[in-house]
């Protein structure tokens, strides 16, 4: 029997406190060494806020550590160094990516999306980009996606 102990934390920055200490306690693993492990699978994600399991064999108290990956808003922002996106998406444009950064991020995001490719996970990631405020190579994200249906960019996306 095993338990699943499901927590959004700062990347490189669990504590045992809450709420990871009073949901790990109880399973009488070294909460310690859990914050540890944590801190160091999700150090390359600082700053961003990490979904990540931690599973506990009960009769053993053995654990293992699954960690997800960020929402893609918060891999964009960090890519432009944004605190937040536009006020009035639209409107507003508040950063310029690269299509490699965008391909970038959809390979990062591809385990945990639903998107059968990574064709599909980069048109996702122009979405998250539409809403907010950020455009890719100077054009609106929604005419990169209709080029990448068109099949202007199936070099870069390979």
């Amino acid at each position: 029997m095993e338990s699943r102990v499901k927590v959004m934390v700062e990347g490189g920055k669990a504590n045992p406190g809450p709420p990871l200490g009073p949901a790990l306690g109880p399973l009488g693993v070294n909460v310690a060494q859990v914050v540890a492990k944590i801190n160091e699978a999700t150090s390359s994600f600082t700053g961003m806020k990490v979904p990540v399991t931690v599973v506990v064999k009960k009769k053993t108290k053995e654990f293992s550590i699954e960690v997800g990956s960020p929402p893609t808003a918060a891999l964009i922002k960090k890519e432009l160094g944004l605190e937040k996106g536009a006020k009035t998406a639209g409107k507003e444009v508040v950063g310029n990516l690269s299509l490699a950064q965008v391909v970038k991020i959809a390979k990062l995001k591809l385990g945990t999306s639903l998107a059968k490719g990574l064709k599909s996970a980069v048109k996702e990631v122009l979405g998250t980009c539409v809403s907010l405020g950020v455009t890719v190579e100077g054009k609106s994200p929604k005419e990169v996606q209709k080029e990448i249906d068109e099949g202007k960019h199936d070099e870069e996306l390979r």
